[in-house]
């Protein structure tokens, strides 16, 4: 007999601990994402597993590998995977190959895989064997987590994320260009977070030589991001070039961002790019139309007008603003955490204008 189905409730329930399991894989696996898997037997958590790396093996097989139980008894079990399994080989066998033969009898996905080529083949692979198939539990949530991988398989583009650390009056630096500190400690850790799921961070030259700064994810648990400095006239003794990460470090010009995304995507295999500004390549970003989100970290600080502006002058009129929509605001001791994405222009993404 195959597994029951558990209700919606305990269904979201387990599937927000695969969901929760997954992302300790965002900024480790390029170019595969980040995916958890959680085995659940009698209403009970019995085996759960993330993809850690790329090149290892998948959650599902992490997960199916932590128990010795038999066919007879995993036919009552279900595996709740936050992505649908795959279906061919890659370095690694097919996950769906490995389900039939341990004999699972539920699988609950949370969304399809966003390849094209692939989408729903699993699914129904696994339909087909008999597997009870359940898909869309948390999909906006897995979606989310997502994001990267689909339009880095999609559109051979990495999805950028625009953090900036602003006073209440939109200054990311002093009339002097001194910017250190504008936030408190716990809106600093929460960026070291985002350079953990990010696999490059961007910054602009002028940043460089204003901050000197590492870009390095402080403890970095693992993860290794390439280093992007768009512009010239670098120091060079810059820590960027000069420390023990100094060989993940690219200097780019900028003349064509479109350009270097699609580069850092097909070179590189990077999925996710953090840029930390400054203002002259936050504008550049925004005017070209390729911010996927935005953290902006809000102090509550006044600098006046002769303070640096987190955007450079982008020449607009008021009917020609870039309009967002706010996702979640959160506060982060005295600071104020603010995550909006530009409003959707049809296909979910913001994407490079022609």
């Amino acid at each position: 007999m195959n597994a029951e189905p558990a209700g919606r409730e305990a269904d979201a329930r387990f599937m927000a601990r695969a969901l929760e399991l997954a992302r300790k894989g965002e900024g480790l696996t390029r170019p595969n994402p980040p995916v958890g898997a959680v085995l659940v037997l009698d209403g009970r958590i019995i085996a759960e597993g993330f993809h850690e790396r790329a090149g290892g093996p998948h959650a599902e097989r992490v997960c199916l590998d932590r128990t010795d139980l038999p066919p007879e008894v995993l036919r009552r079990a279900a595996l709740y995977v936050t992505l649908e399994p795959c279906s061919t080989k890659g370095r690694t066998p097919p996950c769906t190959d490995l389900i039939l033969e341990r004999g699972v009898g539920r699988v609950v996905a949370a969304v399809e895989d966003p390849n094209p080529r692939h989408a729903g083949r699993g699914l129904d692979l696994l339909r087909r064997a008999g597997v009870d198939v359940t898909s869309g539990v948390c999909a906006r949530e897995a979606a989310e987590l997502l994001a990267p991988f689909a339009k880095f398989i999609t559109r051979g583009m990495p999805f950028l994320t625009l953090k900036l650390a602003v006073t209440l009056d939109g200054r990311i630096a002093d009339a002097a260009g001194r910017s250190k500190w504008i936030t408190g400690p716990a809106a600093r850790g929460r960026v070291q977070a985002l350079r953990r799921r990010a696999d490059a961070v961007m910054v602009g030259a002028g940043t460089v030589r204003a901050d000197n700064p590492s870009l390095l994810p402080r403890p970095d648990e693992g993860r290794r991001p390439w280093r992007v400095v768009v512009g010239e006239n670098i120091p060079p003794d810059a820590r960027v070039l000069t420390d023990e990460a100094a060989g993940r470090t690219l200097v780019r010009s900028g003349d064509d961002l479109p350009a270097l995304l699609r580069e850092l995507a097909a070179e590189y295999d990077v999925m996710h790019v953090l840029c930390e500004g400054g203002g002259k390549l936050a504008a550049s970003l925004v005017a070209a139309g390729l911010v996927d989100e935005y953290f902006f970290f809000v102090a509550p600080k006044l600098l006046g007008g002769d303070g640096v502006p987190c955007l450079a002058p982008l020449g607009r009129a008021l009917s020609e603003a870039a309009e967002l929509e706010f996702l979640s605001v959160e506060r982060l001791g005295p600071d104020l955490l603010v995550r909006a994405r530009p409003v959707s222009s049809g296909d979910g993404t913001a994407g490079e204008r022609p």
